[in-house]
């Protein structure tokens, strides 16, 4: 059950972020503006920030007494706060950092020179961005998504602190490895759960790594 859960909490994680992922990736690598660093250090915070710190602000802004908690319940009857829903955002909240420094990595090393030179056709700068950009830079995206989609698989701290650990519903992979931790004689049901864990991130950075290198030989040309 907390396997399943996991494998659906980080799928739908991964699939909400994509789209802002890619959008702030590109503005980061290739636009200039007004608080471009700020925006940069917003992206970056929960990496900095401790989990727990990022599950007890969620918890305030989207819990059911919070501003935007309240209102999305109250609106569109959506529970974020020790839901299932929840560890979704907790989980794209942690792994946004990663998804973005992959594609903005990957958007840079796409020559400039032959998105001008669609330029020059006649191609707006929307028809250039999906018709040379992003098709250059597809390998570096999945890449980001993949290693997105592990790490909300793995999130912790945020998740337990927004969500709690009830079996069957918001109990994920790390949260159940914690739980048989805490049940004396289960460490063998602990270690199956770690052993299937670290297959998951092993996998998520070779293919993440696998598909890095295949965008930049394809910038290169080679």
């Amino acid at each position: 059950m907390a396997v399943r859960l996991s494998l659906k909490v980080a799928f739908w994680a991964t699939m909400i972020s994509l789209p802002a992922g890619i959008l702030i990736a590109y503005a980061l690598a290739r636009k200039e503006f007004y608080g471009k660093q700020l925006l940069n250090g917003l992206v970056h915070l929960p990496l900095i920030l401790p989990p727990v710190v990022t599950g007890y602000v969620l918890l305030v802004v989207f819990g059911r007494r919070g501003m935007i908690g309240g209102f999305l319940e109250e609106t569109f009857g959506l529970v974020l706060a020790f839901k299932w829903t929840g560890a979704v955002l907790a989980g794209a909240i942690m792994a946004f950092p990663l998804m973005v420094r992959a594609i903005r990595l990957s958007f840079e090393a796409v020559d400039p020179k032959l998105e001008e030179a669609a330029g020059t056709l006649g191609a707006n700068p929307l028809l250039v961005f999906f018709t040379v950009t992003l098709p250059l830079a597809w390998p570096g995206v999945l890449a980001g998504a993949i290693l997105a989609f592990a790490k909300a698989m793995g999130e912790f701290g945020a998740t337990i602190t927004f969500v709690s650990n009830i079996p069957g519903q918001t109990q994920t992979l790390p949260s159940a490895i914690y739980a048989f931790l805490q049940i004396p004689g289960a460490e063998t049901s602990a270690i199956r759960l770690v052993v299937l864990s670290v297959i998951v991130a092993m996998a998520a950075l070779f293919g993440s790594e696998y598909l890095a290198h295949r965008a930049r030989r394809k910038t290169m040309g080679r």
